[in-house]
């Protein structure tokens, strides 16, 4: 008999346009949270009062390591809504979210998937070196998740 294993891996890529047409692009993987998780096993499983889907990306300031129980961006600055997207037959997903000229302008170094556009439940979060996200510039992120057995 063989065991079945499902692994699930988060990343995320994140865009920098730059007022001058310069590209900024980062990489990196990302910590599901414990919060996250639950949430996976009461969207699959909860036979009731079902959490809202995955909805929105947050992005913050707060530098200290992503951990396991954390439950929110530490120090968030702005939150929008992001679109799902995954194609039938594949083992992966994702959600985009863009941030215009004028919003979520300052030094980013974190972000995470929500439920909610205010408060809500975190499924992740990631922590990266710093983003200078200028006025006139515009970011969009793009968070993966990857099913493996």
């Amino acid at each position: 008999m063989t065991e079945d294993q499902v692994a699930l891996h988060g990343a995320m890529t994140l865009f920098l346009h730059k007022a001058n047409g310069e590209i900024e692009t980062i990489h990196k993987d990302n910590l599901i949270v414990d919060a996250g998780f639950d949430f996976i096993a009461d969207a699959i499983g909860r036979p009731s009062a079902r959490p809202s889907h995955m909805s929105h990306v947050g992005l913050g300031t707060g530098t200290t390591a992503s951990a396991s129980a954390q439950k929110s961006l530490v120090k968030e600055i702005d939150r929008n809504a992001a679109t799902y997207a995954h194609t039938v037959g594949t083992k992966a997903f994702t959600f985009t979210a863009s941030f215009p000229p004028g919003d979520a302008t300052g030094p980013i170094t974190e972000a995470g998937v929500f439920n909610a556009a205010n408060g809500g439940v975190m499924l992740d979060r990631v922590v990266f070196p710093v983003v200078n996200k200028g006025p006139n510039d515009s970011l969009t992120t793009v968070f993966t998740f990857t099913m493996s057995q």
